[in-house]
């Protein structure tokens, strides 16, 4: 059974020639049952950057500290 999470960046982050704002929410589903999306390096919170905003989450070097996470369902 998957999880469904809503990922909001805490504050602007700038590095590395990208830019990370708090209006760049994500709605994830994890694959597996899990209380934490980002328990298998962030693969899915990486693709949903990458397909809607074209930020590159590893290049800028994030990490969970910089997410507020919200479990919805």
């Amino acid at each position: 059974m998957s999880k469904v999470f809503r990922i909001t960046p805490k504050a602007v982050r700038r590095a590395n020639g990208t830019v990370l704002t708090p209006e760049m929410s994500v709605v994830v589903t994890t694959k597996i049952h899990t209380s934490d999306p980002f328990y298998n390096g962030a693969v899915e919170v990486q693709e949903a950057y990458m397909r809607l905003y074209g930020f590159d989450y590893k290049k800028a070097c994030c990490n969970r500290g910089y997410f507020n996470i919200e479990q919805l369902d």
